[in-house]
């Protein structure tokens, strides 16, 4: 077996970046786009994996201390690869059919510039430093940072009751979280997702969040009949709990519901206090892994 590219570390747009590098140079059969750009400039990948013309889509990292979804994703992308490539199997399912059946869109780090705040602070020299100071209380701790590098909460950027959400728990100005902004769509970041998922034709999305251990699946009665179903399917694949969610608006798989009426999902993944430890990825990868397989199923 070769040496796996994808490790349990911290993980940031740095290594990301270098295992997106690494998997094509190992696999070259992968295929990665920019869907676009940060605030900061930062291009914003997405890893297609098979072949088929079903598509789904999974992505990671929407908020800034969820970073371990972004390695989730990277670790299933490598085991998912290998398999393909050795014409072996995941959890006894025969991968190279699933490969040519499906095509599995993953964007495993929506917000670069805040994950990067996360894990590595701000410098003398950031040009958002005064800011992101001042939005932090005066602390240089990041670590319970959730938006992305303007202080806008990117899972509160879509127009799915935008307006509802924002009068419900929305800061009235930037900050570490729940501020939704001056209108959806605003960041460039939640407008490059909006617009690679409209060039798509996904039949589900799965949005990877931490933490809970839960399953979201509904939104406002827009989802279809089958979202229960799926959501039951995921539950036993992963030992989550599906959860018929009320009083939340505005974030990206409610939007996707509303807009396209397929099955949308917000996994939320492990337990514990953001940022989850590294010493749950072992367990977590595994759950994640289930729900990837099962969505390529279904």
């Amino acid at each position: 077996m070769t040496e796996s590219i994808t490790r349990f570390t911290e993980y940031g747009y740095a290594e990301l970046m270098r295992d997106l590098h690494s998997l094509r140079r190992a696999y070259p059969f992968l295929h990665v786009e920019s869907i676009g750009e940060s605030v900061m400039g930062k291009s914003i990948p997405a890893l297609r994996l098979g072949e088929g013309p079903r598509e789904v889509h999974a992505n990671g990292a929407f908020h800034a201390n969820e970073w371990i979804t972004s390695l989730m994703l990277m670790k299933f992308a490598e085991e998912y690869a290998r398999a393909c490539c050795t014409g072996g199997s995941l959890r006894g399912e025969s991968v190279r059919p699933l490969f040519e059946n499906t095509s599995l869109w993953l964007v495993p780090m929506v917000n670069p510039d805040g994950v990067e705040l996360v894990l590595r602070g701000v410098t003398p020299q950031h040009p958002f430093r005064r800011q992101l100071l001042e939005w932090n209380g005066g602390s240089s701790d990041f670590s319970g940072w959730k938006a992305n590098i303007r202080g806008v909460d990117l899972n509160d950027q879509f127009p799915a009751c935008w307006d509802e959400e924002k009068r419900r728990r929305s800061p009235s100005g930037p900050g570490p979280r729940d501020y939704a902004g001056t209108a959806p769509l605003t960041e460039p970041e939640a407008a490059a997702m909006a617009e690679f998922t409209r060039r798509r034709r996904f039949c589900q999305v799965l949005a990877f969040h931490t933490q809970g251990r839960e399953i979201y699946w509904n939104y406002r009665g827009m989802e279809p009949p089958e979202s229960a179903h799926i959501a039951e399917r995921y539950a036993k694949e992963s030992g989550y709990t599906p959860v018929r969610l009320t009083d939340s608006d505005a974030g990206y798989k409610d939007w996707f519901i509303q807009e396209f009426r397929r099955p949308g999902f917000t996994i939320e993944a492990g337990f514990g206090t953001n940022p989850l430890p590294l010493s749950q990825c072992p367990e977590m990868y595994l759950q994640t892994e289930g729900i990837l397989l099962a969505c390529l199923t279904m």
